[in-house]
């Protein structure tokens, strides 16, 4: 055999275990969101659709708050560390904040201060891609008990949960 030959069939044999490990990844086969633009809350096969809603802007002298009516959500993690699944159509995942809220007066809030960008509450979060619009997000610290929202950095629209 040339070696020109032995080159190209190592090439050939070298493509098609390449193509055979990508192809080798594993697909997502959890639940899937039954609504689109919704977090779940997964709870091992079972998802728990998030409180959806929008939070009302008071603007003050040097912070404006979010606020967002009652005092709990009625979706609810025992998890410290919950994993939501969300079927982005019009929603950018990677653009979610997720915020710790403050009970105030029967209402869940959160402040952010124009000057520094002072935000009260705001928690970091990891967001991979599963598959097509399917992603997965998650807190990237434990979280204490108590009230959260996520929702997009451009927008105030809210994804309400507790964790208890």
């Amino acid at each position: 055999m040339t070696i020109r030959k032995h080159t190209f069939l190592r090439t050939i044999v070298l493509l098609c275990l390449a193509e055979a490990w990508l192809n080798s990844e594993e697909k997502y086969s959890g639940p899937v969101p039954p609504k689109p633009d919704v977090l779940y809350l997964m709870h091992a096969n079972n998802l728990v659709e998030t409180e959806a809603g929008q939070a009302r802007q008071e603007n003050h002298k040097n912070d404006t708050t979010y606020v967002v009516n009652g005092a709990s959500s009625p979706a609810r993690t025992p998890l410290a560390e919950p994993v939501f699944i969300v079927d982005a159509r019009q929603i950018a995942p990677e653009r979610l904040e997720l915020y710790k809220l403050e009970v105030k007066n029967g209402n869940r809030e959160v402040s952010i201060s124009p000057k520094g960008r002072r935000v009260t509450g705001r928690l970091y979060l990891t967001v991979t891609k599963l598959s097509g619009r399917l992603y997965k997000i998650e807190a990237s610290t434990p979280l204490e008990n108590g009230q959260y929202a996520m929702s997009p950095s451009d927008g105030n629209s809210v994804f309400c949960f507790e964790v208890y």
